[in-house]
């Protein structure tokens, strides 16, 4: 059985650039490692150049093998692809839609969801939706399980990440290239920042600038620079600037494309992510992370933090599982960051064997894209 060989995705970029991340990062890996012919809707290609600055204002181009389309009103007229994804609950247009239901054989329609490591997921992924027009849609679930959808990770991605980390000079020299007034000390401990507004974020840098040792937080521009500035009394600090208090040094950095942002994460001794796709990228960097999740109302999402929290410590031993999840939680807003921080700090060692560990172990799954050509090919 051969899998379809057209792929529309469909994509909404919500909340500064997580979801466009996701679907950017899979309509590549299908085009270059599967050969398929994908078309990526997109409806603000102006925030889209950040994360990719090939991207013009205009309704359609190919980068990197992906024929990017404007997803603009009103909607084109356009034969609707063999596959087609709306990602993360976007609404396809109703245009789309009635050309989907006319069009024979009909399309292979996928809703796919956002990751998460909750036990319902082994259940709810794979189970179809009939829809009007006698179009069927199938939820599919990126996942940890074998039973869910697999985790987007491309073809040569670990063989990347171990010959960067492996050449001692490499991360001097993508720092320097990022910001070349950089001086990155010998003893220093790398950290990257990179958050949603955070009540944690100026009391642990304030903690860090007191530390015994050199810290170095390099802040990717974004909604935590207000927070981080705070700490220095100059006014919001601007890309390319660089302050000093105490042991701390912070280097606030351009919006990097995504493969800069894996050497970003690759680079660092410690990764604070948000939202989901700096979330992965961070566990594929094999170093100890600190997660933040995308706040939800009434903490509904609180239980999915949880849940991660448990399948990622369970091996763990007692005391670095718990510094862990006493961060972890404490960085979501459940405890207090000064006071979990030292605990956390002791069992980095432990972390970061476990951090390696865990890349290797789920890097030989079948991964996202594999997932989805092969329930495709089923399909036919």
């Amino acid at each position: 059985m051969h899998a379809p060989r057209s792929w529309d995705i469909f994509c909404t970029v919500i909340d500064n650039f997580g979801d466009i991340g996701v679907t950017w990062r899979l309509a590549r890996q299908l085009a270059a490692e599967h050969g398929f012919d994908v078309r990526l809707w997109v409806d603000d290609l102006n925030a889209f150049q950040r994360l990719c600055p090939a991207v013009a204002e205009r309704a359609e181009q190919r980068i990197e093998g992906v024929v990017v389309r404007h997803w603009a009103q009103p909607f084109p007229e356009v034969e609707p692809a063999e596959v087609v994804i709306e990602a993360f609950a976007c609404e396809l247009p109703a245009s789309y839609i009635d050309a989907m239901a006319r069009r024979r054989p009909q399309p292979i329609w996928i809703n796919l969801d956002y990751l998460s490591a909750e036990d319902w997921v082994d259940t709810y992924h794979g189970l179809p939706s009939p829809q009007p027009g006698g179009l069927h849609k199938t939820f599919f679930f990126p996942g940890f399980s074998p039973l869910t959808g697999g985790l987007l990770h491309e073809r040569d991605l670990t063989a990347q990440r171990r010959a960067f980390q492996a050449d001692p000079a490499a991360a001097r020299t993508f720092l320097g290239r990022i910001l070349p007034a950089l001086t990155i000390p010998d003893d220093a401990l790398i950290v990257s920042l990179f958050a949603y507004e955070n009540p944690g974020i100026t009391p642990l840098l304030q903690l860090w600038s007191e530390a015994g040792q050199n810290i170095l937080c390099l802040v990717p521009e974004g909604r935590a620079l207000a927070q981080v500035s705070a700490l220095f009394d100059t006014g919001l600090l601007e890309v390319n600037a660089i302050r000093k208090r105490g042991a701390l040094t912070v280097a606030v950095l351009p919006f990097l494309p995504q493969d800069d942002y894996d050497r970003l994460l690759w680079s660092c001794h410690l990764n604070f992510v948000r939202g989901e796709d700096s979330f992965l990228r961070a566990q594929w960097a094999a170093r100890p992370l600190v997660w933040q999740i995308y706040p939800q109302h009434e903490a509904a999402h609180l239980p999915k933090l949880d849940a991660f929290i448990a399948l990622y410590t369970k091996d763990l031993a007692a005391d670095a599982a718990g510094a862990l999840s006493d961060f972890w939680r404490a960085w979501n807003g459940v405890g207090d960051v000064e006071s979990a921080w030292p605990r956390w700090s002791r069992a980095l060692p432990a972390l970061q064997k476990h951090a390696a560990h865990w890349a290797d172990h789920y890097a030989q799954r079948e991964n996202l894209a594999q997932k989805l050509v092969q329930f495709c090919a089923n399909q036919v």
